[in-house]
């Protein structure tokens, strides 16, 4: 059976693409991280959606000592939602090299277990404008692997696979629902509290996909006052 290493943030998108990886017949190992990110609530998301799709899961755990952005400098706000061009404006929630970061370990992690692909649930429609999540980043990825990895020289081919790169929040959210996966297990807020703060990028670009593909957000509908 063929293998993968699903990048799992425990987010709508990631959550959606582990599901999407295991209709495709994959054997699918969970990569989680945690970075020092202040909404380390996902984690505790991404352990059980990992359980829920039956998929071994590892959780690493580093530090970017030198890092400034809001997601990890707790004295930093986070920013509310903007609309403005994406390719000139990164919001302060882009963690430096964080995408890089994660598709280095998934990479070896791959490549040790024989896996035939990464999947890596990043966006590029309904996003914040973060440079990783772009489809020229990705194409880098497929001759950096190839050139960089035994697999790669020895014509063993280690696929970066973004299935939702061109898809909207709406048809993420819809495509979830019809593949079962739990939403009221999945996080997306980058504050981390009790309730989504419905204010930052996150929250605003995941409501927008709920509410266009005609669905209830569960997380929001519970926590509803």
């Amino acid at each position: 059976m063929k293998k993968a290493v699903v990048l799992l943030s425990g987010g709508l998108d990631s959550a959606t693409t582990l599901y999407l990886a295991k209709k495709a017949s994959y054997r699918c190992l969970s990569l989680i991280f945690d970075y020092g990110q202040r909404h380390k609530k996902e984690i505790a998301g991404a352990r059980k959606i990992s359980g829920r799709a039956d998929s071994p899961f590892t959780v690493i755990r580093i530090t970017l000592p030198w890092a400034q952005d809001a997601l990890i400098n707790k004295k930093k706000p986070i920013p509310g939602r903007k609309l403005k061009n994406p390719s000139v404006y990164i919001p302060s929630t882009y963690v430096t090299g964080r995408n890089t970061i994660f598709l280095s370990f998934a990479v070896s992690y791959a490549e040790s277990v024989k896996a035939q692909a990464v999947f890596i649930g990043a966006n590029a429609l309904d996003w914040s404008g973060y440079p990783d999540c772009t489809p020229d980043y990705f194409k880098t990825w497929e001759k950096l692997i190839k050139a960089g990895t035994k697999a790669g020289r020895q014509g063993k081919k280690i696929e970066i696979k973004v299935p939702l790169l061109n898809k909207t929040k709406a048809e993420i959210a819809r495509l979830g629902e019809n593949l079962g996966v739990p939403f009221e297990l999945t996080w997306s807020c980058y504050k981390g509290g009790k309730n989504p703060c419905r204010r930052c990028d996150a929250c605003q670009l995941r409501a927008r996909g709920f509410n266009e593909a005609g669905l209830m957000d569960p997380l929001v509908n519970r926590n509803a006052v």
